[in-house]
């Protein structure tokens, strides 16, 4: 048998899926057979998370039912409501999400098996990352928890949660927005995450921790954050040519520039821009997007590389008011609809995961001495 080792799975394809296709070389996101470009702007991240579980759009009255379920299991369980009270507040969100998932799977309300029962799990989990986010960082604070409600969309429920205050709607569209963006991206590690540990048959709660913890890694869900660090410490335009060429010239990484996948722009990018540019003129803080703007400009000019998805969506949080350590678990919050539509499409036709390994450790052979001639 002929061995093909590939570092990080690279080119390799490991199984199949109709949920969403990433064509890196033309630049081009699909979701279940649409462009994010025919998305965006179109449809609300409810419908999307629609789509990607059932592989089509929904009807008004499907999704109504969709809201329905999502806004009925937004109440946490009484143990996870305590764990996030009792949590250190220095504690990363990150951390509480990937503990605070795992903890609902014992108090799991479906309590059977099945391809019916894992889809109401799928339900209870979209529903519950939003509200431990933001319950935490409200506690985190002393801040009082503010009671669920039942008429606001997800992305509207989750800022009312985070401010104690109801959005406007221009605020909630931006956020809809970056979640229909973000709900899914083919066979990211994250997602490999996830339908590895389904794929052992373990509960959907086991493969969310999983994709949660892998979220995380800065090389992964956490590059946004290092985005707006980067823009907080270059401080203004006029300091932005000086601080890349620094970096470039000590072959240091950009942070939201280039993409593993994509070769060409990243198709989510420029509908964030937008959003950013529009924020930005709102809010009268014009600074941020001007400098990610001459990044962006530099660095196609020097490097050929485009600005990606977390290069444009730190700058929308900033302006929406988001802490920036909240930037990877609102990224949580959006993936989420995508790691559920893979589980339950793994465990659809589930085969485990067993990929090979080259060893190029010593030639077999060693003996062993007894430990007093080592």
């Amino acid at each position: 048998m002929t061995i093909t080792t590939a570092k990080g799975l690279e080119g390799i394809v490991a199984n199949s899926t109709t949920i969403s296709d990433v064509l890196g070389e033309k630049g081009i996101l699909i979701y279940a057979g649409y462009d994010i470009n025919e998305l965006a702007g179109k449809v609300s991240y409810e419908e999307v998370v629609y789509l990607l579980w059932h592989g089509r759009l929904p009807d008004q009255n499907e999704l109504n039912h969709l809201k329905a379920d999502l806004s009925h299991c937004r109440r946490l369980p009484e143990g996870v409501l305590s764990f996030i009270m009792g949590a250190p507040k220095d504690a990363n969100p990150m951390d509480i999400l990937r503990t605070g998932i795992s903890m609902m799977g014992l108090y799991d309300r479906v309590k059977k098996g099945g391809a019916e029962a894992d889809q109401k799990r799928a339900i209870d989990i979209t529903a519950a990352v939003a509200i431990i986010a933001a319950y935490f960082h409200r506690a985190r604070q002393g801040k009082s928890l503010p009671p669920i409600r039942e008429d606001l969309g997800e992305a509207a429920h989750f800022l009312y949660l985070l401010n104690a205050e109801e959005p406007s709607a221009e605020v909630v569209n931006a956020l809809d927005l970056a979640y229909v963006l973000h709900a899914d991206h083919g066979m990211n590690a994250s997602t490999f995450s996830a339908r590895v540990t389904i794929s052992t048959l373990s509960d959907i709660y086991s493969a969310i921790t999983s994709a949660i913890g892998t979220l995380k890694g800065p090389l992964h869900g956490g590059a946004n954050e290092g985005v707006i660090h980067m823009l907080l410490e270059i401080e203004s335009l006029d300091r932005v040519d000086d601080w890349v060429g620094e970096r470039l010239a000590q072959k240091k990484k950009i942070m939201g520039i280039g993409h593993r996948v994509y070769r060409t722009l990243d198709p989510r990018a420029p509908h964030l821009r937008q959003m950013a540019l529009k924020l930005c003129n709102r809010l009268g803080e014009k600074k941020w997007i001007q400098m990610s703007e001459r990044i962006a400009a530099i660095m196609k000019a020097k490097k050929g590389l485009h600005a990606n998805v977390d290069f444009y969506s730190a700058t929308v949080y900033y302006s929406l008011g988001i802490p920036t350590d909240m930037f990877t678990p609102v990224f949580t919050i959006a993936r989420t609809a995508g790691w559920t539509a893979h589980i339950l499409e793994q465990l659809a036709d589930n085969r485990l995961y067993r990929p090979l390994s080259e060893y190029t450790g010593p030639v077999p052979g060693k003996k062993v001495k007894p430990i007093g001639q080592r």
